[in-house]
């Protein structure tokens, strides 16, 4: 382990400013930080690749967090590079260089694709390799420039690297999700090809129990598109035909809707039985219902349109917490139309991290598959909804059909989706745990919207108004 003594001005500036920085708008400084190591695959005239792992720590008092900084070492400054210089200082281990972001750096990710290829055996960076595919070392790598918690870093059309920015001690659920539906044979993920860790220290740098997991590397879905494109695509298509039905349309997403919830199903089944299952008692059950009361309770102050509904929200949470019991498991736990892709060989769910402001050791804990359901239902409802605002004035003549309209198209796909991810009637019980985790979820988008897109809070309030109402 080498401490790292860099200017703390210049990277704090960096992470600042940068996409994936989840502690914007909040005062922080950098205090500590240590190399976990040099990514093999050097070459001569190329760069030395080195993984940093900084401290931030807020004037707010919240909890310390920890980045990583992928880093490219040039004895020479790089012009091709330039946008993402984040200054020159002396290393410790490779003198006075200028450093850039790596994952902006072709020469330093062929180090990783290297490393990954062929896995070094020893030292403190541990890649690991799925068999089955052989890796193409000829291509060039893509930095994705629209990721925002993450840096994802294609390599050609062949394959896909997420490098995590921030890292919590742990296995990283994207990760263990992806090796256990790959090594399955998931038709519904992309396939996992390997994963880079190295061990956890404590602050006088001994071992742990634990591994920091910092990327992995998956299948490339060349031929996908969003899930949320073609939802939009299709109310477009809808709103076009001023005097068709939802179902008459030729982008009709009704089918896409049950092969999605189809997928949905199979995913599930999948990870129960790969992971383990518990049956929640009342107590625990009444617990889940507590904290959807105290969201709601917390949301009222934040959102006073709520307070008409509140009612009927707290009696979702009541019949919620009037179940004897509650099966749960591995799920996805945020899950909507933006975490699917539709290829040409069906849907694929990615990103299972889980909810990104929930903390690993709570985005891991086992939970209701109705959770992952209710969000999609959500997004069935969202989708139409923002096509209506961006289509035409809220006050023009047709505003009241495109209403009837976006409606219509989410109530179709709403119900193709659920029937085809139950294949059968819904039990009392269901029903009841479905209605409580859409509540919820609609709360949390009205507080969402409040706080970061006002004009949109509409959406979620409209559908809290649907809520409880035969």
């Amino acid at each position: 382990m080498t401490t790292t003594d860099q200017p703390q001005d210049l990277l704090t500036t960096f992470v600042a400013q940068a996409r994936w920085f989840g502690g914007k708008g909040r005062d922080f400084s950098i205090t500590g930080g240590r190399r976990l190591g040099e990514v093999p695959g050097h070459v001569a005239d190329g760069p030395h690749v080195a993984i940093d792992l900084v401290t931030l720590s807020f004037e707010d008092g919240g909890a310390d967090e920890y980045y990583q900084l992928p880093l490219a070492f040039y004895a020479e400054p790089q012009e091709r590079l330039a946008h993402a210089h984040l200054g020159q200082w002396h290393d410790e281990d490779f003198g006075t260089c200028h450093v850039y972001d790596a994952v902006h750096d072709r020469e330093a990710m062929a180090c990783w694709l290297r490393s990954f290829a062929d896995p070094p055996g020893s030292g403190p960076l541990a890649f690991h390799r799925l068999p089955g595919h052989e890796l193409d070392l000829e291509t060039h790598s893509t930095l994705f420039a629209g990721e925002q918690s993450n840096s994802s870093v294609a390599f050609g059309d062949d394959s896909l690297m997420k490098v995590f920015r921030k890292i919590t001690p742990g296995a990283n659920p994207d990760i263990s999700i992806h090796e256990v539906l790959t090594t399955a044979g998931s038709d519904h993920v992309a396939a996992l090809y390997g994963w880079l860790d190295t061990p956890s220290l404590t602050t006088e740098g001994e071992p742990t129990d634990q591994v920091l997991q910092l990327a992995m590397l998956q299948q490339f879905l060349k031929t996908a598109t969003d899930g949320w494109d073609l939802a939009l695509a299709s109310v477009r298509n809808l709103f076009a035909e001023a005097d068709l039905h939802a179902d008459e349309v030729g982008g009709d997403f009704a089918g896409e809707s049950a092969r999605l919830g189809e997928a949905l199903a199979e995913v599930h089944a999948s990870l129960a039985h790969h992971f383990p299952t518990e049956e929640r008692s009342a107590a625990q059950v009444g617990a889940l219902a507590a904290a959807m009361q105290d969201r709601l309770e917390a949301a009222l102050l934040v959102v006073p349109d709520l307070e008409p509904h509140a009612d009927r929200l707290r009696a979702a949470y009541d019949d919620l917490a009037g179940l004897e019991s509650v099966r749960v498991q591995r799920i996805h736990g945020d899950l909507h139309l933006g975490q699917t892709l539709r290829t040409v060989r069906g849907w694929k769910i990615v990103d299972f991290e889980g909810e990104p402001a929930k903390p690993l050791s709570e985005r891991v804990l086992p939970d209701s598959p109705w959770r992952d359901v209710a969000g999609m239902l959500r997004s069935f409802d969202y989708a139409p909804r923002v096509v209506e605002r961006t289509w035409g004035n809220t006050d023009d003549d047709n505003a009241p059909q495109r209403a009837y309209r976006a409606a219509e198209w989410a109530e179709r796909n709403r119900s193709t989706f659920l029937e085809a991810y139950a294949g059968r009637e819904l039990t009392a019980d269901e029903r009841v745990l479905l209605a409580a985790y859409v509540a919820d979820k609609a709360v949390y988008e009205t507080v969402y919207e409040v706080r970061n897109r006002p004009s949109w809070v509409a959406i979620p309030l409209e559908a809290v108004a649907r809520i409880g109402v035969s």
